[in-house]
């Protein structure tokens, strides 16, 4: 380690060096979380004497020096890109990136790296964060970057005006408050807000985070795509990226049509902070929700990659002699879920017979051809560092019947599902969950509708089936998606055993600590059964074989 390193190594890592010394943490594990805590990759390998872990095998790897130029075409879904603290699908955010950029970057490896966050530094309690920015980074207009834009960010997306989810990612730095008024229902309003004081500006390049407890996730949030870094002045320029796209990035968004395409051409203005850049431009093409469409533009060289090709699209992709195709596993999965304030799933035991009434492993066979894994109905994935493996929940109709009978319902009942036309395995998910449903007595209707629609009410309709994206930790998902009022919480689900267990978990640098924390969390959402999880699904990337060196890694 150099001199720098050692002087800043947090009091925590020796103790997890004694654990990965008595086997207690694997080198991964010690790796991934001594970057979290400020040390270099560099550092942290040379600590105990770890190879630098390996990106994941290339489509073709280059083996000629890269030239400049060319524009790298991509199929993908082109959608709204009006405000980067309200993005909600990965799509929006692969486009943004290139022009706005994270303060930090999650590797193939799972490991925080700094980006436009130069360091960071947590204290003892990991409560107190303090981030170092680059200095050399220089916005497209001319502005220098600095610590007035991430204040600005975060004082933005902590404001619940905004309605951004990373209210749920930066939940350590948010007061929930009584306001005193009751809903419709009687219950109490909960107003939430960012903390009074929990950024500080210390100087144009330092900034201080003071959290209400300890996280040690707190980089690895920063990641996120709604996490990008705008201008301080975006909402001056009309809150619209699309029309007032200033960024960090080597890119500048030129053209920009919803459903058609988006044109990023290189920035010719000023040398990029990050490097050399060789491509002089990056088209997103959208071809629509038609599988054959994508198919038709690599057989005819349109497109050099995609974002993901549909479990239907991989035979005919394999089949084109031109075309590699990747496979990733992640944590990419759907959730068939029910609004909890909503009847008949304020009931628990009716949530319950619909979770007696799925076979997980069949439905993973018939929708997604065994490609993934079983799903668990606690949405934390094995391949999660801190997940624990739970006792499997297995098909029961005569169970099922008994909860519906137990529930006032002996002679069945009627349930309506919400899903998408397309990706069409979601509905295909249904349509098994459907069939698997009728031997308990379940009539489960489901009702296909445009994503744009599904989309519009998939945080109020009472039973819908969501697709969730990937995240590197179950923390992440957990706090997005099932904390108390968190602005992603479909279920509405709240319960305060459960945020308790989850602000442990998050705090904790322990593996073994951390997962018998993780332990509980997954039993309770198990038990409660907001969610029916079938299946964890692997990724798909292709991409015409004269392309190198490109990852399958899983979107963000």
């Amino acid at each position: 380690m150099k001199k720098s390193d050692a002087a800043s190594v947090h009091p925590l890592i020796p103790e997890l060096r004694e654990l990965l010394r008595q086997g207690r943490m694997d080198r991964r594990e010690f790796l991934r979380t001594a970057s979290l805590l400020g040390l270099s990759a560099g550092a942290a390998a040379a600590m105990i004497g770890a190879p630098p872990l390996a990106w994941p095998a290339a489509a073709q790897t280059a083996t000629a020096s890269p030239k400049r130029g060319g524009n790298f075409r991509v199929s993908m879904n082109v959608k709204p890109v009006n405000d980067p603290a309200t993005f909600d699908w990965g799509q929006m955010g692969n486009v943004a990136r290139h022009v706005i950029e994270p303060l930090v970057r999650v590797d193939s490896a799972n490991r925080a790296r700094p980006y436009l966050a130069e360091s960071w530094q947590a204290s003892t309690d990991l409560k107190t964060w303090t981030f170092k920015l680059r200095r050399d980074v220089k916005w497209s207009n001319g502005d220098a970057f600095g610590a007035d834009d991430v204040v600005f960010n975060f004082n933005r997306w902590l404001d619940p005006r905004t309605g951004s989810s990373n209210m749920g990612r930066f939940s350590s730095m948010v007061t929930a408050t009584d306001t005193g008024k009751k809903d419709d229902k009687g219950k109490p309003v909960i107003s939430r807000s960012m903390t009074p004081g929990a950024i500080e500006k210390i100087d144009d390049h330092t900034v201080r985070f003071h959290l209400n407890r300890p996280d040690l996730g707190l980089p690895e949030s920063m990641s996120d795509y709604p996490a990008l870094i705008a201008h301080r002045g975006f909402a001056d320029g009309g809150g619209n990226f699309a029309k007032n796209a200033v960024g960090t990035g080597p890119f500048a968004l030129k053209e920009f049509a919803v459903g058609d395409k988006a044109v990023l051409v290189r920035r010719r203005d000023a040398t990029y902070w990050g490097g050399e850049v060789y491509l002089d431009q990056i088209t997103y093409i959208d071809h629509g929700d038609d599988p054959a469409a994508m198919v038709a533009a690599f057989a005819s060289d349109q497109v050099d990659t995609n974002h993901q090709a549909s479990i239907e699209q991989i035979d005919a992709l394999k089949s084109l002699p031109n075309v590699a195709l990747l496979q990733t596993v992640t944590a990419q999965t759907g959730v068939a879920r029910m609004k909890i304030t909503e009847k008949p799933f304020d009931n628990k035991l009716v949530r319950k017979a619909l979770q007696a009434s799925i076979d997980r492993e069949r439905v993973l066979e018939l929708v997604y051809r065994g490609f993934g894994a079983a799903g668990e109905d606690h949405h934390v994935a094995p391949i999660h560092p801190e997940y624990v493996a739970l006792p499997r929940l297995k098909q029961d109709h005569a169970l099922a019947r008994k909860l519906l009978a137990d529930a006032g319902h002996a002679n069945g009942i009627d349930l309506k599902i919400d899903c998408v036309t397309q990706p069409t395995w979601e509905q295909n998910a249904c349509k098994a969950m459907a069939e698997m449903c009728k031997p308990a007595g379940i009539n489960l209707a489901i009702n296909i509708m445009p994503g744009g629609t599904y989309w519009d009410r998939w945080l109020t309709t009472p039973f819908g089936f969501t697709n969730w994206t990937h995240r590197p930790l179950g923390v992440q998902v957990l706090n997005l998606a099932y904390r108390s009022g968190a602005p992603w919480n479909e279920t509405s689900f709240a319960n305060a055993a459960f945020d308790a267990a989850l602000d442990e978990a998050g705090g904790e640098a322990d593996p073994e600590a951390r997962r018998k924390q993780m332990a509980k969390l997954q039993a309770i959402l198990q038990d409660e059964a907001v969610i029916v999880q079938p299946l964890w699904r692997s990724v798909f990337v292709a991409a015409n074989k004269r392309v190198r060196d490109l990852y399958a890694q899983v979107a963000l």
